[in-house]
């Protein structure tokens, strides 16, 4: 039996007025975001406050069923949530708020899936760099029945050439959405930086940044956020899968734009060129964390075709998007910058990201935990142990990753 789309649909037009009546309240209605076990996905929940907060450190701890979220078995399911960031609610606006948070185990250890933690620990020992990140969020639209949005029922549309930056019905679908992204994000205090149609009909990006050390990650999760739940209102879905259509199709990534004080000033093209050199050496060490699922999805991205580099050769280059890493034209046309790393994937981890850059380009680490090659799958295996254990990534993963290091990139 058939059943018409619309029976999903809901009326909100009728949900309107009753989110009118929040906005003279007194009452703070905070919506706590966080990532799930996937690594990708985000989940929510709200409570009421009755004090509007100063200051994230005065919202209260809370937890969730992790045996829900693919982080806790059904036996021990309790995971608390700790915020981190707020946010001004574009949704029910007034004095409420999106908070962005941290996730525990009940012993109070960082949950395996929170990668937020370290990254604040390494972001803190670079805080005297100074270094800004800018990311691009590439992403695809897809319909109630899963195809992509504005796409043919029974084909394809016309190849790639017209789409990217477009205006017109027939190179562009859905800008109503983009840009009622755009503007919840810049009610909600994102440093969203701009947006544009990408290559592929039907999928778009937007940036954000230039953002400081931790707070990258942080404003990224939370306008993923705020983007799903836009969607949502259209009843249109969001992907953010690296590669939503196999073929002669741009994937999806998410560009990282990265710089330290020492870049951005004159004479900074030679730190610039040291930090590329560590990535190169880093390689398959960076491609691990790139993704959720250490390099499984980006190696239907990272093909050497459709403006990417091959995923098993590290590459870099003046303008050009067919390497790992480009510098601008502007940045090599003035000896100081920033340069872009092109590999993370759309649905990657931001703080994993992030943290693996500083580390690297910052730290000078020797030793990261992930890998990318021989041992990915068993990266996986421990994933998904770590998600129902009380142990930390960094002892697990490493001791089953020891063995490689030198294949991993070590200096």
């Amino acid at each position: 039996m058939h059943i018409h789309r619309d029976t999903f649909k809901t009326d909100k037009s009728i949900a309107e007025r009753y989110y009118q009546l929040g906005k003279n309240l007194s009452d703070c209605v905070a919506t706590y975001v966080w990532i799930d076990g996937t690594g990708e996905h985000l989940r929510c929940k709200s409570r009421t406050i009755s004090t509007y907060p100063k200051s994230v450190e005065e919202l209260p701890e809370w937890n969730f069923d992790g045996s829900s979220t693919g982080q806790a078995t059904g036996a021990n399911s309790d995971v608390f949530l700790k915020p981190v960031a707020m946010y001004r609610d574009p949704f029910r606006m007034g004095n409420c708020l999106l908070v962005m948070c941290e996730t525990y185990d009940n012993t109070g250890r960082p949950h395996a899936t929170n990668h937020r933690y370290k990254c604040a620990k390494v972001m803190s020992k670079a805080k005297t760099l100074k270094p800004w990140f800018g990311m691009e969020q590439e992403y695809t639209m897809l319909d109630a029945d899963g195809q992509v949005f504005g796409w043919p029922k029974h084909g394809f549309p016309g190849p790639q050439g017209p789409y990217y930056c477009g205006v017109g019905p027939q190179k562009v679908f859905a800008r109503d959405i983009v840009e009622a992204h755009y503007s919840a994000c810049l009610y909600a205090g994102i440093q969203i930086s701009g947006t544009n149609a990408e290559t592929m009909p039907g999928q778009w990006e937007y940036q954000v940044g230039p953002c400081e050390g931790i707070e990258m990650g942080d404003q990224l999760c939370m306008s993923r956020f705020i983007l799903h739940r836009v969607a949502e209102d259209f009843g249109v879905t969001i992907t953010l899968d690296p590669k939503p259509i196999p073929g002669d199709w741009n994937g999806a990534g998410c560009h990282t734009n990265f710089s330290t004080e020492e870049m951005r000033q004159d004479g900074g093209y030679k730190a610039i060129e040291a930090a590329i050199a560590r990535l190169e050496k880093a390689h398959q060490t960076h491609i691990g964390y790139y993704d959720p699922q250490g390099g499984r999805d980006n190696e239907r991205r990272l093909t050497g075709q459709h403006e990417t580099a091959s995923i098993n050769e590290f590459s870099a280059g003046v303008a050009s998007r067919a390497v790992s890493i480009r510098i601008p034209a502007q940045t090599f046309k003035d000896q100081k910058g920033y340069f872009e790393d092109r590999r993370p994937s759309s649905n990657c981890d931001p703080y994993a990201v992030t943290g693996a850059i500083i580390r690297t380009c910052c730290l000078n680490e020797r030793r990261l935990s992930r890998c990318y090659g021989s041992s990915s799958e068993e990266f996986i295996e421990v994933t998904k142990e770590l998600s129902i254990s009380p142990k930390t990534e960094a002892t697990a993963v490493t001791s089953k990753h020891e063995d490689n290091a030198s294949s991993c990139g070590t200096q």
